[in-house]
């Protein structure tokens, strides 16, 4: 449920530094931009209503949205994975020449790719990634020497050349997974059939470097699924700096309970016995072990006397002689720092972090291992997220204040500064600033206030790509140097004439911000979006939430065609942070813990409360709709305030919370069978007779992830307290229910279903 990654950026780091040519290289793209509000003079002046076929059609209504920027190790291209006109969904790989100042299609995912089907498993890691829907390319990698670009596509692997060639690496009935090269560049590895493959670059011959197992729950070189789900950990091996080692994680699911997971299809169903380790019930057994590339001289690394632990993790020294693996108890309430002789695997703890009274350890990428062996290292120690700086046994706090550093973006050691995103000016629109590394003062901010901004950066901090939007600009990306001035646009994605949106922006309805207070005093952020209002009349509101931990609905970025189509049809559109939301320090997200379903639920009623205050609402049409969290809010919403919203709708709603994973549903309530009173009171089912108002139920019907038992267990407690109600299933659908048509299909039958109810707007 980690619905971050769903929202994120999308821009791939670890750029090497480049010099780059001025901004007028990049041709059309070159135009300094103005934020959208100061240039609405220029925009087209006819307006146009939005529909939900349109809102999901193709060219994407956003504009391009490139994924994927790199810079080549000779920093002549720029490279993009940017999607087609025609089909918003297929990424083809794209290079800006330098030289040359001309862009250019390097990869052509439809003419080189096969076609077919993925496995089962490289389905379900995309699901993990939240790029089920993509198609094409949707990840490459540059060769050390810059001459070439591994390429997966299709399951296969391919070596593609700035020339146009191509060399095709693997070509297998199986998915080469995880595809990666080594730091040098003189192999290529990957994961076939749960096992660790090698070979050179220059060849095709790859073999696997690890032991086949008799048990087919051995995997060698994977991620295991809450790792992915929840730890934001795709990889599962770790190539050392100088090609001579690599890390191999080894997990066996064998004590991981089954789930006979329905993959319900329009042409027939597939049954899946999955391993899902339900909250409560066992994980998986890891191990770490370090080889030589050939397979040879491998170690088994000490983890720890408890095999109970969570692999969260595994870096390696920049000289290459030391592993570092990051070692979280089952409780997440201690996070160890162990530093790994990768010669016989020996470990010693080198600083521990432990959570607060009340709270958890929230596992992070924000850390930076630095040359001369210090590190720089995020942490909630004082109660909100900031950087410090560790050397030689100790520790020098970097940054301070009550907001949050939300990414470490990059350590540039020559001129000793950090970069890194936050929200010290503005809680909902994170800026990038720099502080100095040895005598840290106020940062400096370095990206233009008014902006939601995102950033990645090169090791060094040289060479940064920044993605912003505002309320009124879908998402622009831009290379600028370490001071933050920017040089050239990767897309400017300027809304004039010619964009997708341009039918829509004289339409376009302005956002609103606000706040109210919360039972215990804390600021409760809100936004709005209303249609144009008619003197005396009053409007139905759209009210979406989300509610649980580690998401920010409410910024000042781009929302998206979406909400405004829900605008044009004449709704009201509103959404509320509650308590237990993301980037408001450790005392606000930790009340939840253990808790779940009681302060968000308050929260999101302080929301529709301040809602019947406005005489433009009218009070009894507010609808609430949430997905996964959301969709568990939703019945909570329900059952705790009975009259309070004209109807609600749940996509995908937990309902147990036994029924979910391990290590994001622990975090928050603990081990159930330790705290069995707090799972019964966070349960929807024990008061699911309670729900008296319209609901609409949706799932689909292969979801892995909030597993579809969820709404079946649900639906029969409903029907034996002959409780009304109407659903709508997807099958074939995850968790992710979407596409060019189902997305359209799910947004008709939303409102379709208030319009039956009477949640219309006024006439």
């Amino acid at each position: 449920m980690n619905r971050s990654r769903l929202l994120s950026a999308g821009l791939l780091a670890a750029l090497p530094a480049a010099s780059f040519l001025p901004a007028t290289c990049l041709a059309a793209r070159a135009a300094q931009a103005a934020p959208a509000a100061h240039r609405s003079a220029a925009m087209p002046q006819t307006a146009g209503t939005l529909t939900f076929d349109r809102v999901f059609a193709s060219p994407s209504l956003d504009g391009q949205q490139p994924r994927g920027a790199k810079v080549s190790p000779d920093g002549r291209y720029l490279t993009v994975l940017r999607n087609r006109a025609d089909d918003r969904e297929r990424y083809d790989l794209w290079a800006f020449d330098r030289r040359s100042g001309e862009w250019r299609m390097l990869v052509d995912s439809l003419r080189l790719g096969s076609g077919r089907a993925l496995s089962e498993a490289e389905k379900m890691q995309r699901e993990r990634q939240r790029v089920g829907s993509l198609k094409g390319i949707i990840s490459y990698e540059w060769t050390e020497d810059g001459r070439a670009i591994l390429v997966p596509l299709d399951g296969d692997l391919y070596l593609a050349g700035l020339d146009g060639t191509v060399r095709r690496l693997t070509d297998s009935p199986q998915d080469e997974l995880n595809a990666a090269l080594s730091p040098k560049g003189a192999f290529v590895s990957f994961v076939r059939e749960g096992r660790l493959f090698v070979g050179p670059l220059t060849g095709t011959e790859h073999r696997p470097i690890t032991p086949q197992e008799s048990a087919d729950t051995v995997h060698w070189g994977e991620a295991e699924f809450v790792a992915q789900e929840e730890m934001a950990r795709m990889k599962g091996y770790w190539w050392s700096p100088d090609d001579a080692h690599i890390a191999v994680e080894r997990y066996d699911e064998a004590p991981v309970g089954v789930v006979t997971r329905a993959a319900i299809g329009a042409d027939g169903t597939r049954t899946y016995e999955q391993r899902y380790p339900a909250a409560g019930t066992p994980n998986v057994r890891v191990s770490l072990h370090v080889m030589k590339p050939d397979g040879s001289a491998a170690v088994a690394v000490d983890l720890g006397s408890d095999p109970d632990i969570y692999l969260a993790r595994v870096d390696w020294s920049r000289d290459g002689r030391t592993l570092y693996v990051q070692r979280q108890n089952r409780a997440q309430t201690r996070l160890d720092m162990l530093a790994v002789d990768p010669a016989t695997g020996r470990s010693r703890v080198l600083f521990t972090e432990e959570a607060r009274a009340g709270s958890w350890v929230n596992l992070t990428d924000n850390y930076r291992l630095l040359k001369d062996g210090s590190l720089v290292w995020w942490s909630e120690r004082d109660g909100f997220g900031h950087l410090y700086h560790f050397r030689d046994g100790r520790w020098r706090q970097l940054t301070s204040g009550s907001w949050v550093v939300d990414k470490l973006v990059a350590v540039d050691e020559a001129r000793g500064r950090v970069l890194f995103t936050g929200n010290r000016d503005d809680v909902l629109a994170p800026q990038l600033y720099a502080v100095d590394l040895a005598r840290p003062a106020a940062p400096e901010q370095l990206t233009e206030a008014g902006w939601s901004n995102a950033a990645v950066a090169s090791r060094d901090g040289s060479t940064v790509i920044v993605t912003r939007s505002s309320t009124t600009q879908p998402s622009q990306t831009y290379v600028a140097d370490g001071n933050g001035k920017r040089l050239a646009w990767v897309e400017e994605n300027k809304l004039d004439a010619t964009h997708p949106y341009a039918p829509y922006v004289a339409s376009h309805r302005p956002t609103r911000f606000g706040m109210i207070k919360a039972a215990d005093g804390s600021d409760l952020h809100w936004m709005m979006i209303t249609p144009p209002l008619e003197p005396g009349k009053r409007y139905p509101v759209f009210f979406e939430h989300y509610g649980g931990p580690h998401v920010q609905t409410v910024t000042r970025g781009w929302k998206g065609a979406l909400a405004q189509a829900i605008v044009d049809k004449g709704y009201i559109y509103f959404a509320i942070d509650n308590r237990g939301s993301a980037n408001r320090g450790v005392a606000f997200e930790s009340q939840i813990r253990q808790a779940m379903g009681t302060v968000e639920v308050a929260d999101q009623r302080a929301g529709a409360q301040y809602l019947k205050t406005l005489d433009f609402v009218d009070p009894a049409k507010i609808a609430t709709y949430g997905w996964s969290y959301g969709g568990y809010m939703t019945l909570k919403m329900l059952e705790a305030d009975q009259g309070l919203y004209a109807a609600g709708v749940a996509g995908a709603p937990v309902t147990r919370w036994e029924l979910y994973d391990t290590h994001y549903t622990e975090r928050y309530m603990g081990d159930p069978r330790q705290v069995v009173e707090a799972y019964r009171k966070s349960g929807t089912l024990e008061d699911a007779g309670k729900i008296a108002d319209p609901l609409l139920l949706i799932h689909g019907m292969a979801d892995d992830n909030v597993v579809f038992e969820n709404s079946s267990t649900l639906v029969a407690r409903l029907q034996a307290e002959a409780a009304p109600f109407e659903m709508m299933l997807y099958p074939g659908q995850t968790h992710a229910v979407r596409g060019p048509k189902i997305s359209v299909h799910v947004w008709n039958t939303i409102f379709g279903f208030l319009e039956r109810r009477g949640v219309t707007p006024p006439k």
